[in-house]
């Protein structure tokens, strides 16, 4: 079964499984326990020996350190008060509704680390300002959505960044965090989801469904049927002691990317680097984000046991509550990580290059399509990370001996076509999260929300059409940003122009 069809079958039955039961951690079980059977020649033994080594060989223990020590950051800033702070600050400084959404944005943005903190703490501190200026929830949690997993997918000091980092594979050309950083120019979805929002704010531009929950918005009518049943789930990011400041949110942020910078630029040079951006370039990745969580985790000390902003138990109760936190993730991580060490064992890699490797690289069309295919996967699951568990390695497998650049570009649609997927499904727990930070009924603002992701979803096709041609990311993004401003400025025309005839 070595280098033969057989060894596609394994990811192949995660992905069915995944369309057919919208569950990932059981579909990429059977993945993972296919590979082991396919790898043992099916004896019952070998294939539990198989899978257990497999697994335990694959895992990448230095990020679930960094994931359980971010979760112990965002514990704490939780419960420090900072959030409740900024948004105490935030109601005497705003004074209209464009500021108050302008705000929201731009602490979504600041809130890179983690898509669930970010949903959850964004919510729950700017509710009381949007509403004051009459938003509807459904608009307030579409900025919330909007401004979360697409900023972790291009923040280097992410989760989200420590996951992908981990599923290419360690034969590939690149390394992963040299992988993810290229890809972040032509990562479309992200950068024009946040276009998009700064579109909508700046123009005033509400269309379909969103209008509707608007005017009704205007006339008093801010909260929508259903909003208390996300109360309970988000309630845990209002918790918080009344005497934090806005300084307990905003410099545990800024000493974690002032450290992993350091870290970054300190292993690079470590490893022969002459430059700033050939340091980045060959930097531990892994390394530095642990440094930088550690220290971040050691100011947070600092910065709230004296003060008594927490007391030293709670502290120290954060770090299993952060474990809690990030459990979620690691499955996910674990499971993917095996699938990927079973395709090794049965030799993916060497299938695909063989098959597709050649015809691949003269596809203009492949980049659209892999946008098209996780886009529909993470819609059906709910999950980007399980996507890019299972696309990432194929992609990287795909192109990494014939074309360096259009392994960048695949790998960055297969990530742009997963946020957009996740940030549309309504089983997504992040959007369910959008859901309850803003206490909007959900399934207002999977609809609402659905109607403005698909705008820039189209956009993202030609967009990966004129990459897969010109292979440059200032065109392609420039290009892109062209089209999206051009189909704003016409849907608001048309709107313009309908109210008009009313």
């Amino acid at each position: 079964m070595y280098g033969t069809w057989w060894s596609l079958v394994p990811p192949v039955v995660a992905i069915l499984l995944a369309f057919i039961t919208k569950e990932v951690y059981s579909s990429l079980f059977v993945g993972v326990l296919l590979g082991a059977l396919f790898t043992a020649g099916f004896q019952p033994w070998g294939t539990f020996e198989t899978l257990f080594t497999t697994m335990t060989g694959s895992m990448n223990l230095n990020i679930i350190i960094f994931d359980v020590l971010l979760g112990m950051i965002i514990v704490l800033m939780q419960k420090s008060g900072g959030s409740r702070a900024y948004g105490n600050w935030a109601i005497g400084k705003i004074k209209s509704k464009k500021s108050a959404l302008f705000a929201t944005t731009g602490l979504g943005v600041l809130i890179f680390v983690d898509d669930y903190f970010n949903c959850l703490t964004v919510g729950s501190v700017m509710r009381p300002v949007t509403d004051k200026y009459k938003v509807s929830r459904a608009k307030l949690a579409y900025i919330i959505d909007a401004t979360a997993a697409p900023i972790c997918i291009i923040a280097p000091i992410s989760s989200w960044a420590a996951a992908v980092n981990s599923y290419v594979p360690e034969n590939s050309s690149l390394t992963g965090f040299q992988l993810f950083l290229s890809t972040i120019p032509f990562n479309l979805y992200a950068l024009l989801t946040l276009l998009m929002v700064f579109l909508v704010i700046g123009l005033n531009l509400d269309f379909g469904l969103m209008k509707k929950h608007d005017k009704n918005a205007e006339m008093g009518d801010i909260f929508t049927s259903g909003a208390e049943v996300f109360t309970g789930m988000a309630a845990a990011a209002e918790e918080g002691k009344k005497h934090g400041r806005v300084m307990d949110l905003v410099l545990p942020v800024a000493v974690l990317i002032v450290s992993a910078v350091f870290g970054m630029i300190y292993t690079g040079m470590l490893g022969g680097a002459t430059g700033i951006i050939d340091a980045f370039a060959n930097c531990n990745a892994e390394t530095s984000l642990i440094f930088a969580t550690t220290v971040t985790v050691i100011f947070m000390a600092v910065l709230y046991l004296p003060r008594k902003v927490i007391t030293f138990r709670e502290f120290m109760n954060s770090l299993a509550e952060g474990c809690k936190l990030m459990v979620p993730a690691i499955l996910i991580l674990t499971f993917a990580w095996t699938l990927k060490g079973m395709g090794d064992n049965l030799g993916i890699g060497e299938f695909v290059n063989g098959t597709v490797g050649a015809s691949a690289t003269a596809s203009i069309f492949i980049p659209a399509i892999m946008f098209a295919v996780a886009l529909f996967l993470a819609f059906s699951t709910g999950t980007s990370w399980g996507t890019f568990a299972i696309l990432v390695p194929i992609v990287v497998e795909m192109f990494k001996m014939a074309d360096e650049k259009m392994m960048v570009i695949a790998v960055s649609a297969v990530l742009a076509g997963a946020v957009c997927g996740d940030h549309v499904s309504p089983i997504s727990d992040t959007t369910i999260m959008s859901s309850a930070g803003a206490q909007s009924n959900h399934i207002n603002h999977v609809q609402t929300q659905m109607q403005y992701a698909m705008v820039v979803a189209a956009v993202c096709v030609v967009g990966y059409i004129i990459a897969g041609i010109c292979k440059n990311w200032f065109i392609t993004l420039l290009l892109s940003a062209a089209i999206l401003v051009a189909a704003v400025f016409g849907i608001k025309k048309y709107y313009d122009k309908k109210e008009a005839e009313c």
